[in-house]
């Protein structure tokens, strides 16, 4: 039969009209200048060995490779010299130096050594290269046979010098297992050579892995190498069922028995996706390392070899870390996230007591540091939000802590004293700039400060007073050529100017909790001053999750939008991180519908205030922002001129049924009831449910012009979830485009990516809400 909607189908010509032709040309240059920013990644701290004394910084940048569609990552160094007015100078190295093919960058604790490690690729050795200051030392070639690639994800990564200074322990990819080999005759026994034309090796078993972003990666296994000898030893007595991260030397005395620490996660009968998931249950556990010696080692059935469980009584532990005097053990808690099923929620920091002479016991006394804050009073700390720990966060006194933590759409620096459990923001309370410590300089910190229009700058904060009594830090502005950008982007920039503000909660209802009904956040950025009494066009910016949140630090592609002439509104909905348990946990159950209306009281606050034009307003979000932008577009079609969906979720009832976290469906879509509805063969009520829920079934009353960005490796929402919906745009008369990004992944962030895709965001709203 004949296809009678086929005349409906509104398709975007191959080729550029005059306008877009124009916009790509004028956009695209703009955009390679916010590009070209370096982004500081990490930074440590190494004593002089100059004459003049201080410290060394060695900071870790990064920065897009267009051409190569790679990051390209080098070092820069600077000297700190204290003066006698109290003021602080950074002398820079005339140039930074390119890492190459270096994965991970680890000094040594003296700092007088430097780990490199090159990755292995198309089953190469691994390289590890210890550096001097002046030359490669040591250099050693670890063979695929005793493991494939060493973990530099930020997750399960873990790279850790010992005391000494001798042996380093890291995590890499297990063997892969035997493939079986196949010729022209049938099987054939043992293994050949990969290039062997008269034969070929098959596939062999399917092994789970851990979802986006670990393609290929399917057991991470603890390893030390010596780095004397370059002798390598998988570290034995950790069950084969356990993943292994995050791990850490344990303090030792001289000749006494050496541990590590480190985070397991046991697989259990199903892997799920881990990236952004912290609600995988995990433990600390300790394992005891044998000598390198030549005599035959103990069996590692023998009891003291095995691993022993340090945080039994808790349903998810992470980022340890020991205390300068070895005294006790601090880590990390997922265990609302664990428990409840959030992918992410609130944390909270425990401590276990630690003896360098015992032994490891199984039964600690886990002592709660600082709980989990179900419901902040308005202005008070909202509990811990963290993404990472330094490897060495600890003030002089040994006891107090540095961390950065999301405090509503503010990334702020914490004091944390481990004893007391006393809590303190450090960095400006005035400032709604976000800042993220570095490195610490002794009792000084080295933070980077930055905003939504305000490019990252290097602070160098200190004590007034002492640590005990927290009084006062000030924070010194230090001049920096890590951060510089063109003269371009810092003139357009600094026409632009951003706030926080408090969104009520439209749809009060007394069933919800205390905290469920406080006022959410959303960022504002706009010109500084208006043209004529018009307001710019407005680009609703809406971040994933759901259990993320919006921060006022800066990014490179929002800064380019705003900087094209839209004021931005970034909205962080109720469920988003950073404003206390019981606001995030009001979310699942009503994903799609509460979520959504604190979307659209947040862009009816701000065209109340006669900051945006209701007739141009554009939505942009990843993810589940793209839930959200899909949903918006379908549940307000009057209220949008165009849209942006970013790897989105259309479709739950065909998402459960192809990502790497069914669990994050049911979650969202059930709530509380999740973890008891859970199964992997949902049934009809099920998917009826999960259809109700998603954008698709709002999709036949879209009337904005959609852009769709998908990556077609995507494991989080697979691509058929973008390609369905934008079909049934198609089908129902609605103007969509689809950019398909065939070697991409969830996040879209690889340089070419992330570039075409912004730059193509750009021009679509140019095109439709200029």
């Amino acid at each position: 039969m004949e296809n009678s909607g086929a005349s409906l189908f509104k398709e975007i010509p191959v080729g550029l009209d005059a306008f877009s032709e124009e916009e790509y040309f004028s956009q695209s240059t703009l955009l390679k200048e916010f590009t070209e920013i370096p982004t500081i990644e990490k930074a440590w701290t190494l004593k002089s060995n100059t004459v003049l004394g201080g410290s060394q910084i060695m900071f870790s940048i990064s920065q897009p490779n267009l051409l190569e569609n790679k990051k390209r990552r080098h070092v820069s160094y600077s000297h700190i010299a204290k003066e006698r007015d109290d003021s602080v100078q950074f002398h820079w190295a005339a140039f930074p130096i390119e890492m190459g093919t270096a994965s991970l960058m680890v000094p040594s604790p003296s700092g007088s050594k430097l780990l490199v490690v090159r990755t292995a690729e198309n089953d190469s050795p691994t390289r590890f290269e210890i550096w001097s200051s002046s030359q490669v030392e040591r250099e050693f070639h670890v063979p695929s046979s005793m493991h494939g690639s060493v973990y530099s994800d930020g997750w399960f990564e873990g790279i850790s010098w010992n005391s000494d200074e001798t042996f380093i322990a890291y995590v890499a990819e297990e063997p892969v297992s035997a493939k079986p080999t196949f010729t022209c005759l049938g099987g054939k026994k043992g293994n050949c050579p990969d290039k062997d034309c008269n034969s070929w090796k098959g596939q062999g078993d399917w092994e789970e892995g851990w979802g986006e972003a670990y393609a290929g990666k399917t057991l991470p296994k603890l390893f030390v190498i010596n780095i004397n000898s370059g002798e390598v030893h998988a570290v034995d007595g950790i069950e084969k069922s356990v993943s292994v991260g995050q791990v850490i030397w344990a303090p030792s005395v001289k000749d006494s028995l050496q541990y590590l620490v480190f985070v397991g996660w046991p697989s259990g009968t199903r892997k799920f996706g881990i990236k952004y998931c912290t609600n995988r249950p995990c433990s600390l556990y300790a394992v005891r390392v044998t000598s390198f010696r030549s005599e035959p080692e103990q069996s590692a059935t023998n009891a003291n070899l095995l691993a022993v469980v340090l945080t039994e009584s808790i349903s998810g532990a992470f980022f340890p870390r020991f205390s300068p005097d070895g005294k006790f053990l601090v880590f990390l808690s997922s265990k609302c996230a664990v428990d409840s099923g959030a992918h992410n929620a609130t944390d909270s920091l425990h401590r276990i007591d630690w003896s360098i002479d015992a032994e490891p016991c199984p039964h600690n006394k886990i002592v709660d540091v600082v709980p989990v804050v179900m419901c902040a009073e308005d202005g008070s700390f909202p509990g811990l939000y963290c993404s990472n720990i330094l490897s060495n966060p600890w003030l002089s006194d040994g006891r107090t802590m540095i961390l950065s933590s999301a405090w509503g759409s503010t990334l702020v620096v914490l004091a944390v004293d481990v004893l007391s459990g006393d809590v303190s923001r450090i960095s400006p309370s005035t400032s709604e700039f976000s800042w993220d410590v570095l490195t610490l300089d002794c009792d000084n910190i080295i933070a980077v400060c930055s905003s939504p229009v305000d490019v990252p700058e290097i602070k160098y904060g200190y004590l007034v007073g002492n640590a005990c009594d927290n009084t006062k830090w000030n924070w010194l502005d230090i001049s920096s050529p890590i951060t510089k950008c063109s003269e371009k982007v810092r003139s357009l920039l600094s026409s632009k100017e951003f706030c926080i503000m408090p969104i009520p909660v439209r749809d009060f209802c007394e069933n919800l909790t205390k905290g469920a009904n406080k006022p959410y956040e959303a960022i504002f950025a706009s010109s500084k001053s208006k043209k004529h009494d018009a307001c710019d066009p407005l680009i609703v910016v809406l971040h994933g999750g759901p259990h993320c949140v919006s921060l006022s630090s800066f990014s490179k592609s929002s800064a380019f939008l705003c900087s094209l002439g839209f004021s931005l509104l970034l909205v962080s909905y109720r469920g988003s991180l950073g404003f206390g348990e019981e606001a995030l946990q009001s979310l699942p159950g009503r994903a799609g519908t509460q979520d959504v209306n604190d979307v659209l009281a947040a862009i009816d606050h701000v065209t109340s205030m006669g900051l945006a034009d209701p007739s141009k307003i554009a939505a942009v979000g990843i993810s589940h922002g793209g839930f959200l932008t899909t949903h918006l577009i379908g549940q307000a079609p009057d209220k949008f001129a165009a849209a942006a969906a970013r790897n989105p979720v259309c479709n739950l009832a065909l998402m459960v049924g192809t990502t790497d976290i069914p669990d994050w469906c049911y979650f969202e879509a059930f709530g509380s009831e999740a973890i008891s509805n859970f199964t992997a063969a949902p049934s009809a009520e099920h998917l009826a449910l999960f259809y109700d829920k998603s954008p698709i079934s709002h999709v036949s009353k879209v009337k904005a012009p959609t852009l769709m960005v998908l990556g077609a490796q995507d494991l989080r929402v697979p691509i058929t979830d973008g390609l369905q919906y934008a079909q049934a745009l198609k089908e129902n008369g609605a103007e969509v485009k689809v950019m398909m990004f065939p070697d991409d992944i969830h996040e879209l962030d690889r340089p070419r990516t992330d570039f075409e895709s912004f730059l193509n965001v750009g021009v679509w709203f140019k095109k439709y809400c200029s």
